[in-house]
């Protein structure tokens, strides 16, 4: 038997491993014995129970899924009324599913199939966007519950809203899983998933609650931080040895990354509108879909400029297309106009490919950054712009402009409580009294958020791409990137063999 090839190298027979036992100063036995065990399916086993653990303490139906609101026996209309509560509203989720359903195929079916584009790592693109996206939604759901259990009397009330929320939150994950696909274990993305989301959850807590910007497709929040966080990361984890002679693609694989990209496209407009409500939900639909029209096109031509033969190159397609929904993220509630919204499709179409043609290049030989997919292009420079715009925006938006719901879209920029202009308001509208902020402070409130979504992802990645490069954590050699066979049963391996047993 100990003849036999091993499946699975022993830790410390790797050179990479070796440097970093040695770099630590750690060689233990009994620690080398312990990773010879296939600690990803242990780590996904302890973390679903500690899921569940959680869930089962924590976690209840919101009053408009729980059937005790829904008919209230006498008592139960006492504790409601003494709660401050309301009594169920059961038609809450209606209007909101078809938009869930939507970003529900873009987070699962888009994002994995566009990872697709690796010639051997198709499992591994699918699968693992599947294993993080759920972990993900789970810890997101909790994470964001404990931001407002005090709320709650110490419960995390779930309703189709919050699962919304934690699939852009997954989003987020998988975005910075992007950067880094090919390269890592199961259990470095799981340390990344867990150490990722409540550094997203809490910038963007710090970011709407008390800076008080306003991101409604989060173009900030989700593609700019995404991008940073694991570039970050991909800086850390750089290596000079995962050039290798598998990384590439071929037209199968191109092919079925271009239907993941496809699906994308077509559900963007939803994830940018899904939170939005009434005039600015359709606005933020017209925007994104005619912002993506403008990419297109724009992404057509200008990748054909860019090759020496002026062909189309699929990377480019496949990517720079989207880069539309992403412009859209920041300001796509706002009174932009159509033109305004093909205008910045363009200009997100034309510097993403212009990115995958001399920014990824330059980054990966100069600032030593690997950035696998070009998520830099497709979400960090589209997500720049946006902010951009959201600044400049938020400091021209007047009341001749918007209306009243000026203050709907900008809820710091209504007036104080007590105001004649607020009674004119409300007469009106349902608006809350808040600050009275000026379209100048505004902007400078989008500012510092969009500052504030390059820094603490910058920081944040910095720290999780350390713990990930840590012994105590499954890293691969570099024959193991970009190939599934590592941690997926391969097609070879089932067949039978002329002795009717399987391999």
């Amino acid at each position: 038997a100990s003849s036999l090839p091993r499946t699975r190298p022993r830790f410390e027979d790797t050179a990479w491993n070796q440097g970093l036992l040695k770099e630590s100063g750690v060689y233990w036995k009994h620690f080398v014995k312990i990773m010879e065990f296939p600690s990803h399916a242990v780590f996904l086993a302890v973390l679903q129970t500690a899921f569940l653990v959680l869930f089962a303490l924590f976690v209840r139906y919101h009053p408009n899924a729980d059937s005790r609101y829904a008919s209230p026996t006498s008592a139960m209309r006492e504790l409601i009324k003494e709660r401050g509560e309301n009594e169920a509203d059961p038609m809450e989720h209606a209007l909101l599913y078809p938009m869930f359903q939507d970003v529900h195929v873009m987070i699962f079916l888009g994002i994995g199939f566009l990872l697709t584009f690796l010639k051997r790592y198709g499992f591994s693109s699918v699968g693992y966007n599947l294993m993080i996206g759920v972990v993900s939604m789970e810890w997101a759901l909790l994470v964001t519950g404990f931001f407002h259990m005090h709320e709650h009397h110490g419960t995390i009330p779930v309703n189709l809203a919050g699962l919304l929320a934690a699939e852009f939150s997954a989003a987020t994950v998988l975005i910075s899983f992007c950067v880094v696909l090919g390269k890592t274990t199961p259990n470095q993305l799981l340390v990344m998933a867990m150490l990722e989301i409540p550094i997203y959850i809490t910038n963007e807590y710090i970011g709407r609650s008390y800076i008080g910007a306003v991101d409604i497709g989060d173009g900030m929040f989700i593609h700019l931080f995404a991008a940073m966080f694991g570039l970050a990361v991909s800086f850390v984890l750089q290596r000079p040895d995962q050039e290798t002679v598998k990384l590439g693609s071929t037209k199968t694989s191109d092919l079925f990354a271009m239907v993941g990209s496809i699906f994308l496209w077509l559900f963007w407009p939803s994830f940018n509108a899904a939170f939005a409500v009434g005039a600015a939900q359709h606005r933020t639909i017209i925007n994104t879909y005619v912002s993506l029209t403008g990419c297109t096109v724009t992404t057509f031509f200008t990748s054909a400029f860019v090759h020496p033969n002026r062909k189309f190159d699929m990377v480019h397609i496949a990517n720079a297309s989207l880069a539309g929904g992403v412009v859209m993220g920041s300001i796509g509630d706002m009174m932009v106009q159509p033109a305004g919204a093909l205008g910045a499709g363009c200009a997100a179409g034309l510097i993403c490919s212009l990115g995958f043609t001399y920014i990824t290049p330059w980054m990966h030989s100069k600032l030593r950054i690997h950035d696998i997919c070009g998520v830099f292009n497709l979400h960090g420079m589209p997500g720049l712009l946006t902010g951009l715009l959201s600044v400049l925006l938020a400091g021209i938006a007047s009341e001749e402009g918007y209306g009243y719901s000026l203050y709907s879209i900008f809820p710091l920029r209504a007036p104080h409580n007590g105001t004649e202009h607020l009674e004119e308001i409300q007469a009106v509208m349902n608006v809350q009294a808040s600050e009275g902020r000026s379209a100048l402070q505004q902007a400078g409130a989008q500012a510092a958020a969009l500052l504030m979504c390059i820094v603490v992802p910058t920081v944040g990645g910095l720290v999780t791409g350390l713990v990930m490069r840590s012994p105590a954590i499954n890293i691969l050699t570099a024959d193991e990137f970009y190939d599934d066979q590592k941690y997926w049963r391969m097609e070879e391996e089932q067949v039978g063999d002329s002795s009717g047993t399987t391999k």
